[in-house]
């Protein structure tokens, strides 16, 4: 993976991560690199001003061009200005009074975005014990009872964020999709104060309920996927939903307290992984991520499951993919993107074409 910044990882990783949205109108890549270039490098406000400051001024053009009726221009520009507003709340603190208005100006221009789409995503709520998940349906058009696909984001991802590359490949190929704010992820955590937990597959069947009966898909051609931390999320719904039909794994995860056995008690994503599981300190934090493992779990799956992951992937580490496939009973597929390669890191952000293989795929087990 290319580093701009060469002494931190996670704010390269965070350009690449844009850039490589951009190509899904998340943003341009001219733009994301002459905000980076006015970050003080380590000072998390900067961070946070220059995304902001670029959200705001995508976010004006939108809305001068919304003025003028030239939508197309106006729909860009609110799906770039959204995109941006999500990485200025990115580091932002738990506690941070900007935190949620940060969000909730994201989700607005994304909805505002969205509603100038050709097949606008539709705002729905499913519900889920004392609150609802939010998320979107995109629906691939003239898809009756068609495939749909069920998606979770990561540890800090959100619902909207998955229109930048998965919504629009899965409708390209036919396939609907259902993206989810789960259980300690987007507006279930930040609105509805709904906290992570390690039986991930209690939204994942709540998700498939509320699909068969409240959209037009197919019930027997429903499949589930999720990226990054959401490789345990897909796994564990897959393993105790069986109605579903396929199962994408974007990022394997066999133990995620691993990953954080690696990392500091004041690593910069602490907090927000406390907020995440609604614990005050790290060793509550790191009592909860005990349970968050597929031991016994992936054995379970019985649906046709795909891996894809990065050897160079430095969040978590490719031996999650080899363990995760080896425990695997059902019919199993398993790309190791190679550190000689583009692609290679996190998640295939630095190349994300070397995941269309996994969406070929999901239409060859959904559309069959």
């Amino acid at each position: 993976m290319w580093h701009l910044f060469p002494e931190n990882y996670m704010w390269s990783y965070q350009i690449v991560r844009m850039i490589s949205q951009s190509y899904f109108g998340g943003g341009e890549v001219n733009e994301i690199l002459d905000a980076a270039s006015r970050m003080k490098l380590g000072d998390y406000e900067s961070f946070h001003h220059e995304w902001m400051r670029l959200g705001n001024k995508s976010l004006t053009t939108a809305n001068d061009a919304m003025d003028k009726g030239y939508k197309e221009t106006a729909r860009s520009g609110y799906l770039r200005s959204a995109n941006y507003f999500r990485t200025a709340e990115f580091f932002l603190q738990p506690d941070d009074e900007r935190k949620l208005p940060t969000y909730l100006k994201g989700v607005e221009s994304f909805r505002k975005g969205g509603e100038l789409l050709t097949s606008p995503p539709k705002a729905i709520n499913i519900p889920f014990e004392h609150a609802v998940l939010p998320g979107y349906y995109f629906e691939a058009p003239g898809q009756s009872k068609g495939p749909l696909m069920v998606m979770f984001g990561g540890l800090d991802s959100t619902a909207e964020e998955l229109y930048y590359g998965p919504a629009q490949l899965l409708n390209e190929r036919g396939i609907s999709l259902l993206a989810l704010d789960g259980p300690g992820q987007g507006g279930a955590l930040r609105i509805h104060h709904i906290h992570s937990r390690h039986d991930y597959n209690t939204a994942g069947t709540a998700a498939y309920e509320w699909a068969v009966e409240n959209l037009d898909v197919d019930p027997g051609r429903i499949g589930v996927m999720a990226v990054s931390m959401g490789g345990y999320m897909a796994a564990r719904c897959a393993a105790f939903e069986p109605r579903f039909k396929a199962c994408a794994i974007w990022g394997a995860v066999y133990d995620y307290n691993d990953v954080w056995a690696k990392r500091p008690d004041n690593h910069p994503l602490a907090k927000i992984l406390q907020h995440i599981f609604g614990v005050e300190d790290m060793p509550a934090a790191r009592a909860k991520l005990e349970h968050y493992n597929l031991r016994g779990v992936a054995e379970k799956i019985q649906m046709p499951t795909y891996i894809v992951h990065g050897e160079d992937d430095r969040q978590n580490t490719v031996d999650n993919a080899y363990n995760v496939y080896n425990d695997l009973t059902c019919p199993r597929w398993l790309k190791i993107i190679p550190t000689s390669s583009t692609g290679s890191s996190h998640c295939q952000v630095d190349n994300i074409t070397v995941t269309y293989e996994m969406y070929d795929w999901l239409k060859d087990q959904l559309l069959k």
